[in-house]
């Protein structure tokens, strides 16, 4: 069983997959943030390999992009945080989330050789469509690193085909549009999570604009994990000072596991 499956199968709902942007405030934070968030009990950790126009995401996260490329992080430096946790001793599954065109930059083989090496446990690429990811899928399991396929309510004729294909976890978009922070969700998306869930043999998480220990406990009803990205990008932005002074990061960083564990209450 690889890393990814144990960790679904050893913790309990309600599970968290917690989203940042690589570099963001600093690679080293980043790292201490991977760290803290693995002790913290996470099921697994999305890092975001900073993109120039990244659709599927919403002005907190473009935000958070752009202040990593503005430091000028590539997926090079995504993929050495990941060997820097591993160094240190951290086995918390770590997903590489990335726009297509870094990946491709960098060359696909040469990236899935790297990460499995490595010891990535996954991978999304939000702007592939199904119909075009036959063949990093093949790749992907090649070296073993499962790609994570998107079902979104629009879906609903191919949720089967869709599943089928999926490694590691199915991952349900909540609601249409962008990444971001939401204040309430369309009523059928239960139902759609029940289907989801029926038809798939994998784990099932659901994210897009879940922030609050509400939104855990609702979602966590009918999926086994819950993402949450643009809450924390943000929170992480606004204790930015404090995570680059090595005199408060630690309190800084208490601060952010606090808000992650709470959203398990």
């Amino acid at each position: 069983m690889n890393r990814l499956a144990s960790s679904f199968e050893e913790n309990a709902n309600p599970r968290i997959i917690p989203f940042m942007m690589t570099g963001d405030p600093h690679l080293e934070v980043t790292v201490e943030l991977i760290i803290e968030l693995g002790r913290a009990g996470v099921t697994a950790i999305e890092l975001g390999v900073p993109f120039s126009d990244p659709t599927a995401d919403g002005p907190v996260i473009q935000a958070a992009s752009e202040r990593a490329l503005h430091q000028q992080i590539t997926c090079y430096d995504v993929l050495q945080v990941g060997k820097a946790v591993r160094d240190r001793g951290c086995n918390t599954p770590l997903i590489l989330f990335s726009y297509l065109n870094p990946l491709l930059q960098y060359g696909l083989q040469k990236l899935l050789q790297d990460a499995s090496e490595i010891g990535f446990d996954g991978l999304i690429i939000p702007d592939l469509p199904y119909e075009e990811s036959s063949e990093i899928r093949e790749l992907c399991m090649q070296y073993g690193i499962p790609l994570i396929l998107f079902v979104a309510p629009t879906t609903k004729q191919r949720i089967e085909q869709i599943v089928k294909e999926s490694q590691g976890f199915v991952y349900c978009v909540s609601s249409l549009g962008t990444t971001g922070i939401r204040s309430q969700f369309a009523p059928e998306i239960a139902s759609f999570l029940q289907t989801v869930k029926e038809k798939s043999p994998l784990p099932v998480a659901v994210g897009f604009g879940v922030a609050t220990p509400k939104h855990v406990a609702y979602f966590s009803q009918y999926v086994d994990a819950v993402i949450v990205g643009s809450a924390l990008v943000q929170l992480i932005h606004e204790k930015r000072e404090s995570l680059l002074d090595l005199d408060k990061r630690s309190y800084a960083l208490q601060d952010i596991i606090k808000f992650v564990k709470e959203l398990r209450k």
